[in-house]
């Protein structure tokens, strides 16, 4: 079985790999040399998607597939902050345009959706899913250039001059969902520790952290492997049952995530779950398995969440709600604004410098060391080899508090993640 895994990974990687350089040949036709470069409007020199009276930008999101509800969540947000930035004048004296695709979560549609908007955008607001975000990253850095501010926290992004991961990456905030189960939740050494984690770049990148953790603090770490189509974890729980787990760590999708927490209480497996950012979603608080998370179930986050106490979570939250008012509140919005803002800040710093072009927004990167959204962490793009923040916030799932999440922990770096090189 697990050389089937093996096999099946290594697979996807060759498809990958296979499509970034078919994708990557149909549009060599077109240099990356400064061509096409002009002065335009202000003096301001443009490229790739802007033009004089525009800024057009991307968003390669998820809407259909296993993370549709946060790609919904996300897309809408920066949907609104493009509604909002147009109306108080746009930036650099252009309106701003966000060109959305749907890519499901199918590597195909993700890179063919990418090399479709490629020419027509300066960057990306969002690119979900970290294994797609790899695939195109060796294209990105040598031939593209347009910025991407990924809805993806692996530590395979960082190093790129182009790629800016918003948040402690997946194994930094693995090792911070250790430590609070170690602080707060009775893990001890010499205690087994479950891990469920998706295969690919995403959850491996987690596994990462809890084994870093794990060897600092004395535990065993119990693995168990699955994919994104796996829906049920019975088979999972009852393995880490077996293996007498005191506490279970989750990097998969909220649908995972609520199997396992369900599937754990109803058997008898009665221990604290803690998921990574992406493994949640407040809408599981209406299924069966909502009373399970609310007990037994928390999720690290590169934010506060939505429905947080500060003045800038309760605009979004009003200004959100009178958008969308038939859809919930969830840390999609709050990881949609986030990305949409600091890309907002970074286009007005390359307008700053006269130059539009993708070549001038990277420059303009990294200078914008400390954007605050307003939801409890400052992030600094300054150096491309680490991720903009190591701090995590807590949160567990509470029906009765607007967002359905409460902040259980305010923003921390534990001491084993400061120590750590991602």
């Amino acid at each position: 079985m697990k050389h089937r895994r093996q096999a099946a990974v290594r697979g996807l990687a060759a498809a990958l790999a296979t499509l970034v350089a078919l994708t990557a040949a149909g549009c060599s036709s077109k240099a990356k040399t400064g061509d096409g470069k002009q002065t335009g409007a202000g003096g301001v020199k443009t490229g790739e998607g802007v033009t004089d009276t525009t800024i057009a930008l991307g968003a390669l999101t998820d809407m259909t597939g296993v993370y549709a509800t946060l790609g919904k969540s996300v897309t809408q947000a920066q949907q609104l902050w493009v509604k909002q930035t147009n109306a108080a004048g746009g930036i650099c004296g252009r309106t701003l345009e966000l060109t959305v695709r749907d890519h499901g979560y199918d590597p195909q549609k993700a890179l063919a959706a990418y090399t479709e908007l490629e020419p027509k955008v300066v960057g990306y607001a969002q690119f979900i899913g970290s294994p797609f975000v790899a695939a195109v990253k060796q294209r990105v850095d040598g031939q593209d250039k347009g910025l991407i501010m990924p809805q993806a926290w692996s530590a395979s992004l960082l190093g790129s001059p182009y790629i800016r991961v918003l948040g402690a990456t997946y194994d930094v905030e693995t090792i911070n969902a250790v430590d609070f189960l170690l602080t707060e939740k009775g893990l001890k050494k010499g205690d087994r520790l479950g891990h469920v984690y998706f295969e690919g770049d995403y959850g491996e990148n987690a596994l990462k952290g809890s084994k870093y953790a794990a060897e600092q603090a004395g535990l065993t770490v119990v693995e168990q492997k699955i994919k994104p189509t796996d829906n049920d974890m019975s088979a999972q729980v009852a393995a880490l049952k077996q293996a007498g787990v005191k506490a279970v760590l989750v990097s998969a999708g909220p649908r995972q995530a609520a199997s396992l927490v369900g599937v754990a209480a109803a058997t008898g497996l009665r221990v604290p779950v803690v998921g990574n950012n992406s493994a949640f979603a407040p809408q599981l608080l209406g299924t069966q398995a909502g009373p399970a998370l609310e007990k037994m179930y928390w999720f690290a986050s590169p934010s506060l969440p939505i429905g947080a106490d500060t003045p800038a979570a309760r605009k979004l939250a009003a200004d959100y709600a009178a958008a969308y008012p038939d859809d919930g509140l969830d840390n999609g919005v709050v990881a949609g604004w986030t990305a949409a803002t600091a890309f907002g800040e970074i286009l007005k710093k390359a307008c700053e410098h006269e130059d539009l072009t993708r070549e001038g927004v990277a420059k303009a990167l990294l200078i914008l060391s400390a954007h605050d959204p307003g939801f409890g962490m400052t992030h600094d793009f300054s150096d491309p080899k680490s991720p903009s923040s190591r701090q995590s916030v807590v949160i567990q799932p509470d029906k009765k508090v607007p967002g359905g999440m409460r902040t259980v922990r305010q923003p921390f770096v534990s001491e084993a993640a400061k120590n750590y090189t991602p």
